[in-house]
């Protein structure tokens, strides 16, 4: 799969296009997806993405504290799993964002010389979304592509969507994340030095330095799945300002016991893989409480994920 930074760097012909943020490329967006590539390999043709950073919400809402469930590189990579051919990481700012839903359009059947748009039940291009389903097909009609819309996918909590899969993290709630996303919720990053004091009270752990503009799940205690070198790892998680030591933290911090496990892996990329919340951050009176209260915790994260 290739992947461009702007419409202007390419040119293709007889494309079929979906547009969208994908945001965690969740179990709806999975649909598009599917629908997409799959019209495209049918036609011989190349199924193409287009996506937007920083999210509109940003742009248009001034949402400055606005955190994602991927980073730009996390949508590439998810996108490519899927089949897609072509990834093109627009940036969006107002004067994107002010062109109408036709000049929109012209621009891109020009470039990508489109044959089918595929979009999901509730998109909307153009300023001031004025290009819905039915009057991106009117444009279709004039252009030459045709459009095809994807119903949403429901369940009984209603209709899936990136909005809900963010509550849902920012509670704690990662099962049901998991359950939404189609996988397990997971942040990535480098392994920096935090102050020591997991490796004098004989529970080192891996600080994770997560991307700032991802979102976190809520402060507490976690069983993880820990990717690091290939090899999958179980974890117990600690997100959170560690009230025992820094309860003054500005900001949570993501630290991993890795079950198992000796090696120095200071600077190394790791992966955490959020499975279930096992109970919220607490202060404890002494380092033996605490230690006694972790040794519960990693009990409990070989229980759920059923490792010795």
């Amino acid at each position: 799969m290739t992947s461009y930074s702007s419409l202007d760097e390419l040119s293709v012909h007889d494309a079929w296009l979906t547009i969208g943020i994908f945001d965690g490329v969740h179990r709806g967006h999975q649909e598009i997806l599917h629908r997409l590539v799959a019209g495209a390999r049918q036609a011989g043709a190349p199924a193409v993405v287009l996506t937007f950073h920083p999210h509109p919400a940003v742009v248009l809402g001034g949402k400055t504290d606005f955190k994602a469930l991927s980073t730009p590189e996390e949508r590439i990579e998810l996108l490519e799993s899927f089949g897609v051919d072509l990834v093109v990481k627009q940036t969006f700012d107002q004067a994107f964002a002010n062109q109408t839903a036709a000049d929109f359009m012209q621009r891109i059947s020009r470039t990508l010389g489109l044959k089918c748009l595929v979009l999901g039940y509730d998109s909307a291009l153009g300023r001031g979304r004025e290009g819905n389903a039915a009057r991106l097909t009117e444009i279709g009609q004039e252009l030459g592509f045709a459009v095809q819309v994807v119903p949403p996918v429901a369940d009984e909590r209603g209709i899936l969507s990136s909005t809900r899969i963010r509550a849902a993290i920012a509670a704690g709630r990662v099962d049901a994340a998991a359950a939404d996303l189609g996988r397990n919720y997971s942040v990535s990053g480098p392994v920096v030095h935090g102050d020591g004091r997991g490796h004098r009270i004989n529970f080192p752990t891996a600080n994770i330095q997560v991307p700032d503009g991802k979102i976190l799940p809520a402060n507490g205690i976690y069983a993880c799945w820990a990717w690091v070198d290939g090899k999958k790892i179980p974890a117990a998680t600690n997100v959170g300002v560690r009230p025992t030591f820094t309860p003054d933290l500005p900001a949570p911090t993501v630290e991993a016991y890795l079950l198992d496990f000796g090696r120095d892996i200071y600077g190394k990329e790791i992966k955490l893989e959020f499975v279930d919340y096992l109970r919220p951050e607490e202060r404890y009176d002494s380092v033996q409480d605490l230690l006694d209260q972790i040794a519960l915790d990693v009990l409990d994260c070989r229980k759920i994920l059923m490792v010795k």
